[in-house]
């Protein structure tokens, strides 16, 4: 991929020098760069999406203004894995202060483009994916989130899928193809087994575009799949409302990772809420612009789960929802 593409999606390389200029007319400036795998560039904003919302207020709150003392470099691999390398490279040779970058494989390709340019991830285990030497000192360039969904949380999706809808004997799992292909995958196929639940694989394939999940979809309909589990990767929040109409059309249960889901309409949601996670991240960028070493900045999991059912999506989908199920709710969407 072209340098210029990355540039255009931005809206063309002129729009960027003018802050520049309105910066330093103010004194002193700092260059942040925020990167997705799959998010449109134009939800990476205070007026886009809700997750960003919230971190860009939370700088503005820190005192980071964009247009004033702020310059933000926004970029998307827009669903192609293939293109990380040129992206993470155009992102390195622009030198902000900061790169946040989510997805494990986005910040992996951004550890092999830099070793010096502070960088926040939002990923799954970093100490597995080998970005991180410790949670509590994480070591080189590197520190961030981890939103993995573990063993034992998976499990409380199958529990609480089973209990929403009593035959459910084959679960489809929405993820990316490499995950479904290593470890990760397999330990899920292992405690689905161990459930009596058979566990179907539906693995996305670059690039991750309504196409794709449209294709998958078809292929859970066609497995005969009666409910769902979505799991926590960044490709598929950036398309959380594409999956919860997907699953309405077809009319299956799912269980989602993220609060964000069940405000669009999903069933349920076991795990936390992301646009928190975000202001975390934003501190952590005022902490490393005010001179905090990453590698020093522990690498923080949440510690507050909630279970989110929505009730009117029950019912369209002519769910009778046990009462025990709904005592366990955190909070219940009518």
């Amino acid at each position: 991929m072209k340098r210029r593409r990355f540039i255009a999606l931005l809206g063309g390389a002129g729009l960027i020098w003018p802050l520049v200029a309105r910066a330093q007319e103010t004194g002193k400036y700092y260059r942040i760069a925020i990167v997705h795998p799959v998010r449109r560039v134009a939800d990476m904003s205070e007026e886009g999406d809700r997750i960003y919302r919230a971190f860009f207020s939370e700088l503005r709150r820190l005192g980071y203004v964009e247009g004033k003392n702020l310059i933000v470099e926004r970029r998307s691999a827009e669903g192609h894995t293939g293109h990380y390398p040129d992206l993470t490279q155009d992102v390195v040779q622009l030198r902000p202060n900061v790169i946040c970058a989510s997805s494990t494989q986005l910040v992996s390709a951004f550890k092999a483009a830099t070793t010096t340019i502070p960088i926040i991830g939002v990923t799954d285990d970093p100490i597995a994916s080998g970005l991180a030497a410790s949670l509590a000192r994480p070591g080189g360039n590197i520190t961030g989130f981890s939103v993995v969904v573990g063993e034992e949380i998976f499990g409380k999706y199958l529990e609480l899928l089973r209990l929403a809808a009593d035959e459910v004997l084959r679960v489809g799992f929405l993820l990316r193809r490499a995950a479904w292909e290593d470890r990760y995958g397999r330990s899920r196929l292992e405690i689905a087994q161990r459930a009596g639940l058979t566990l179907i694989g539906a693995p996305l394939s670059d690039p991750i575009q309504e196409p794709e999940y449209r294709r998958v979809f078809a292929a859970l309909a066609s497995e005969r799949v009666q409910a769902v589990v979505v799991s926590d990767n960044a490709e598929n929040l950036a398309h959380h409302k594409l999956i919860v109409a997907l699953a309405a059309q077809a009319r299956i249960p799912a269980i989602y990772p993220f609060r964000d889901y069940a405000i669009a309409g999903g069933l349920m949601v076991y795990g936390f809420d992301v646009a928190e996670l975000w202001l975390g991240v934003a501190r952590y960028v005022d902490q490393i612009l005010r001179g905090a070493n990453p590698g020093e900045l522990p690498y923080q999991q949440p510690t507050k789960f909630e279970l989110v059912i929505n009730l009117k999506t029950a019912k369209a989908l002519g769910l009778t929802l046990p009462q025990s199920l709904l005592a366990r709710a955190d909070e219940v969407i009518e």
